[in-house]
């Protein structure tokens, strides 16, 4: 439990709905609402999107990251929430700073490169951790940094020849050519020379003569290499630069995103996407957000036709869904576009389970397609208390009310059971809501649930 982030998400909820999100039905930037998330890195795998985050502890003064976490989704307004893979405890010799990192799939596994600081030295390293499923558990590749200069924020490139780079730094920028193993490298570090025509011009810096500062982002698209990274701190934009090989020369090519969104970082992740392209950002969006305690974020985009990327900004909306999500089929209940004042856990059940729950928080899921309507709803739920109640409402947290399912106590929050409730009035595509009602204190948990069709 994180009194902190509940703290402040109770007290300004008036504030964000009525003032940061006017709209709150559209609502669904950041896309994680139960913890902080920053530095996204974003892949595509079998049909879904997954981002890879940092996790800034609440209340935080400082960049105090322990842990990373992973969420996917297919219709990009739903997100599941896969809980956390990995932590500084996969790395014995790593005892802080779990940074920026990039996962990259290759030979049927999947490589999550991350900076940690070294114990032994006291300065920050680049390990490499290997699962056999985007969702982890992830494992130390090596059992020792992979390289370790003191620098920070890697991400891979896999060549069409399949060549892989791994490219990281601040203040400067390097490259080492990886093995096909993903976990060693050929030759040395190369530096990458920034010169103003490569990175663009700073003033008033001597020591940082460009703009480039952080959060390397390096794809290929139509021939051309994008190397789209955080622009001169503080407070950070996200610029790019492009070259025709994957070692350069690089051309300064402008800004992507200005300056905004209440943290002074910044941190990019662009891919493609079921016919769309895709920029995901952090921001200090939530309540109590700012520069130590981020919030991931994503707009939806189109490349100019010669390739350059356009101006995006920052919004509350983000982007339009794909698709439609089946209510007709087991759903996750960490599986949602927005939440209100619950928390995620790890489930006894395996995966993760919705937790915390008081009266009048509530869960949205987006573009349900209940087609021509449902009969019954089934919830599979816990409680350690006397229970409570799940309202289903459609258009919002106080909209339509379609049914409602008792849940009594189960004896503990991790004994679980199954309830059904009929349902009645549920038709067409519409947002669904499951608000929770009660008296005092937690009220239930809340692991997955299902809609019969009528």
């Amino acid at each position: 439990m994180r009194p902190a982030l509940r703290t402040v998400l109770c007290t300004v909820g008036l504030l964000l709905t009525t003032v940061l999100f006017p709209s709150a039905a559209r609502a669904d930037n950041p896309i994680v609402q139960t913890i902080y998330t920053a530095d996204p890195a974003p892949l595509v795998h079998n049909g879904r999107v997954y981002v890879y985050t940092g996790h800034d502890e609440d209340g935080s003064t400082y960049f105090t990251m322990r842990d990373w976490h992973v969420y996917s989704s297919s219709d990009m307004a739903n997100w599941t929430d896969h809980g956390s893979p990995m932590s500084l405890a996969t790395f014995a010799w790593a005892d802080a700073n779990a940074w920026a990192g990039h996962v990259t799939p290759r030979n049927g596994r999947f490589y999550w490169y991350v900076p940690v600081r070294d114990r032994a030295t006291g300065s920050m390293a680049i390990g490499v951790a290997v699962a056999d499923s985007p969702t982890g558990p992830f494992r130390d590749a090596i059992g020792r940094p992979l390289v370790n200069n003191g620098e920070i924020d890697p991400n891979v490139l896999i060549d069409d020849n399949g060549q892989a780079y791994l490219y990281w730094g601040n203040p400067r920028l390097w490259y080492v050519r990886l093995n096909t193993d993903m976990t060693s490298y050929s030759g040395s570090p190369t530096q990458i020379p920034l010169t103003t025509a490569g990175y663009g011009t700073r003033t008033g810096n001597a020591s940082r003569p460009t703009l480039f500062e952080e959060a390397p982002w390096v794809f290929k698209r139509n021939g051309l290499y994008y190397n789209v990274f955080a622009a001169e701190c503080c407070s950070e934009f996200i610029a790019y630069s492009t070259a025709p090989s994957a070692t350069g020369p690089w051309t300064y090519r402008g800004a992507i995103m200005p300056r905004q969104g209440g943290s002074f970082t910044n941190h990019a992740g662009i891919v493609d996407f079921a016919g769309g392209s895709y920029f995901f950002y952090h921001n200090g969006a939530l309540p109590g957000g700012g520069g130590f305690t981020r919030s991931v974020a994503v707009e939806k985009f189109t490349y100019n036709a010669d390739g350059t990327i356009p101006t995006i900004n920052m919004t509350t909306a983000g982007p339009p869904q794909v698709g439609m999500l089946n209510p007709f089929v087991r759903q996750e209940a960490e599986t949602m576009a927005w939440a209100s004042g619950v928390e995620t856990e790890a489930s006894g059940e395996g995966g993760m389970n919705v937790g915390f729950i008081e009266n009048g928080d509530h869960i949205k899921v987006k573009g349900v397609a209940f087609g021509n309507g449902a009969s019954s709803f089934t919830a599979r739920v816990a409680s350690a208390t006397s229970g409570g109640r799940i309202e289903l409402r459609l258009g919002s947290a106080t909209g339509t009310l379609v049914g409602t399912c008792t849940v009594a106590g189960t004896g503990g929050w991790q004994n679980w059971t199954s309830v059904t409730c009929p349902v009645s009035g549920a038709t067409g595509t519409r947002d669904l809501y499951l608000r929770f009602a009660g008296g005092s204190g937690y009220l239930l948990n809340l692991n997955w649930w299902q809609f019969t069709p009528a």
